[in-house]
C-alpha cells in the first residue's frame, strides 16, 4: 500500500493568484504589458551598450549579463503564469515544472553573483581608479562572468535534481504563481527536513556570502567618498554607485526575506507577491535605474536619439 501511494505525479496544478475571471483577465493585461516593457527595456540597454563605444567598459559589460539574466528570467516564469490567466485548467507538465525551476533558480542566482561581481568594479573604480584599467582586464571580467554563470547553473541543478526526486504521491496541487522551490517541496508526501537544510545552506552560500562581500564593498566605498574633500568629488563619487546600490537593496533585500529561513513560514499570499515582485517588477525596474541614474546612459541615449533624429530628417527632407 505504501508503495502504491508513492507514485510519480505526471503533472502539476498552479493554482496562482486568483480564481476571479475579470481579475484574472485584469492580471492579464497589466503583467502583458509590463513583460513586454521589460524585454523592450533590457534589450535596448544592451543595444545601447553594444552601439555606443563610451560604454565598452567593465561595468556595463556586466550590465550588459545582467540585463540577459533579467529578460531570461522573467521569460522563464511570465509566459506561463500569462497563459493560465487565460486557461481553465492550469497545469503544467512534470519536465516543464522541473525546466522552469532550474532555469527561474539558476538565473536568480546567478543575478546574484553578478551583483557582487558589479559591487567588487565599483569599489575598485572608486578606492583604487588609478589602477581600475590594470586590475579589471578583460581576462578577469570574463572569469568573473564565467564563474557566476557556471554557479548558478549547478547550484540550480543540484537543487532540481534533488526536489524532483522527493515522491509526490498524488498530490500534485502547488499553491504559487510558477514552480518555486518551496512550494515544490512542500507537496512531498516524506519528511523533507533534509531538503530544507540544503536549501538553507545554498541560501547562506548564494545569497549571504555575495550579500556580505557587497556590504564590505560599500563600506570601503563609503568611507573613500567621505575622505574626498571637494563636494563635487563626493557627488561624482556617489553616482556612479548610486545606480547599482538601489538595485542591490531592491534584490538582495527581498529575496533573503523570502529563502534565507525557510523555516519561518512566511504566508503563501507573501510568497506569491515576493516572487512576483522579484520575476515581474524587478526586471522592468532594472533598465529604468540605470537609464534614469546614470549619467553616461542618459548622454548615450540623446546621442543615439540624435543620430536617429537626424537620419530621420534626412529621409523626410
Amino acid at each position: 500500500m505504501e508503495q502504491d501511494n508513492q507514485t510519480w505525479v505526471h503533472e502539476f496544478i498552479l493554482l496562482g493568484l486568483s480564481r476571479d475571471w475579470g481579475t484574472q483577465v485584469s492580471l492579464f493585461v497589466l503583467f502583458l504589458l509590463m513583460y513586454l516593457v521589460t524585454v523592450l527595456g533590457n534589450f535596448l540597454i544592451i543595444l545601447l551598450i553594444r552601439l555606443d563605444s563610451r560604454l565598452h567598459t567593465p561595468m556595463y559589460f556586466f550590465l550588459t549579463n545582467l540585463s540577459f539574466v533579467d529578460v531570461s528570467y522573467a521569460t522563464s516564469i511570465v509566459p506561463q503564469l500569462l497563459a493560465h490567466f487565460l486557461a481553465t485548467y492550469k497545469a503544467i507538465p512534470f519536465l516543464s515544472c522541473a525546466a522552469q525551476l532550474f532555469f527561474s533558480l539558476g538565473l536568480g542566482g546567478i543575478e546574484f553573483l553578478l551583483l557582487a561581481v558589479m559591487a567588487y568594479d565599483r569599489y575598485v573604480a572608486v578606492c583604487d581608479p588609478l589602477r581600475y584599467s590594470v586590475i579589471m582586464h578583460s581576462g578577469l571580467c570574463m572569469r568573473l562572468v564565467i564563474t557566476s554563470w557556471v554557479s548558478g547553473s549547478i547550484n540550480s541543478l543540484v537543487h532540481t535534481s534533488i526536489t524532483f526526486q522527493l515522491p509526490m504521491c498524488t498530490n500534485k496541487y502547488i499553491d504559487h504563481i510558477s514552480c518555486e522551490i518551496l512550494a515544490v517541496v512542500r507537496l512531498a508526501c516524506v519528511d523533507t527536513s533534509s531538503n530544507e537544510t540544503v536549501i538553507m545552506v545554498s541560501s547562506i552560500v548564494l545569497l549571504m556570502t555575495p550579500f556580505f562581500l557587497v556590504l564590505l564593498s560599500y563600506i570601503q566605498i563609503i568611507s573613500t567618498i567621505l575622505k574626498i574633500q571637494s563636494t563635487d568629488g563626493r557627488r561624482k563619487a556617489f553616482h556612479t554607485c548610486a545606480s547599482h546600490l538601489t538595485v542591490v537593496t531592491l534584490c538582495y533585500g527581498t529575496t533573503i526575506f523570502t529563502y534565507i529561513q525557510p523555516h519561518s513560514n512566511p504566508s503563501v499570499l507573501q510568497e506569491k507577491l515576493i516572487s512576483l515582485f522579484y520575476a515581474v517588477l524587478m526586471p522592468m525596474l532594472n533598465p529604468m535605474i540605470y537609464s534614469l541614474r546614470n549619467k553616461e546612459v542618459k548622454g548615450a541615449w540623446q546621442k543615439l536619439l540624435g543620430k536617429f533624429s537626424g537620419f530621420t530628417s534626412k529621409l523626410t527632407s
